[in-house]
């Protein structure tokens, strides 16, 4: 099956006569982004851009700054309907309802799975806005899993790691209930970590453990530091480790590790394109 047919997917298109929404996290953000919600405000749009990539956001969208201290003046002038939070920030609750009515959503609960919080989240939010492209993403991106795990069947058989590195001695592991823990779980790839994770990732983890999974991938996930990569290429250990010496070491494209479902298509779309590459090497 090409990839090429599986990898092509339309972008949704903003609605601006649809209710003026806002929101403080990421992977609300993405997702509102996705189904063509009319955002007027997110925070740290600048690192949005460089971390999620994609969706896009609109020029017209107001940076309203950093997750933890939001702008909330900016917010008002915003002229948000409606505010959708998460956990995460549900502290900040108080200060947005005078603002604009507040829903709250969670897609990463301890022990639970992000993939199925994610998908009801997105549900939810397009019945809430009568946004019919929230369906249409939770069924194509299911869809599109599921050819995957018909091509992955088809590999090489090898579990995957998906690491982000913290510097050239650490890094940060994706487990089970992680958003990339639950595509590769979903796309019948085994997650190389066993271990137990914390709210999606354990970090740090030292690179010594990668020697322990000598059949895995190793799947890089940025971003990093400028200097981790560089100084791990020079390093004794990590040149001596099978899945390096072998070639099975993948590097991605930027994505949200605390993605929603536009994060877990954009995982699956980048991972299935390295796969293929490096089996048809």
């Amino acid at each position: 099956m090409a990839l090429t047919a599986v990898l092509a997917t339309p972008p949704f298109v903003r609605a601006a006569d649809a209710p003026r929404v806002a929101t403080l996290d990421w992977a609300l953000l993405e997702t509102l982004l996705a189904i063509g919600a009319n955002v007027v405000a997110g925070t740290e749009l600048r690192q949005f851009r460089q971390v999620v990539v994609k969706p896009e956001i609109p020029a017209s969208v107001s940076d309203l700054g950093l997750r933890g201290t939001p702008n909330f003046e900016v917010l008002r002038f915003a002229r948000p309907d409606l505010i959708f939070n998460s956990n995460f920030y549900a502290w900040a609750d108080a200060r947005m309802s005078p603002i604009a009515s507040v829903e709250n959503h969670a897609i990463y609960k301890p022990g639970e799975d992000p993939y199925a919080l994610a998908q009801q989240t997105t549900l939810a939010i397009g019945e809430r806005l009568q946004l019919e492209a929230a369906r249409q993403l939770t069924e194509e991106l299911a869809a599109k899993l599921q050819r995957y795990r018909a091509i992955f069947s088809q590999g090489d058989g090898r579990p995957v790691i998906p690491i982000n590195l913290g510097d050239s001695r650490h890094y940060r592991v994706f487990g089970s209930d992680s958003m990339f823990g639950a595509v590769l779980n979903r796309t019948g790839l085994t997650n190389a970590w066993q271990g137990a994770t914390s709210y999606s990732a354990t970090a740090p983890v030292g690179i010594e453990t990668l020697a322990a999974m000598p059949d895995a991938w190793i799947v890089l996930i940025p971003p990093h530091p400028e200097d981790a990569l560089a100084t791990l290429s020079a390093s004794a250990f990590w040149n001596a480790l099978p899945a390096v010496r072998e070639g099975r070491v993948m590097r991605l494209g930027s994505i949200n590790p605390y993605g929603a479902l536009p994060a877990a298509m954009r995982f699956a779309d980048l991972l299935a394109e390295a796969l293929s590459d490096a089996w048809n090497g």
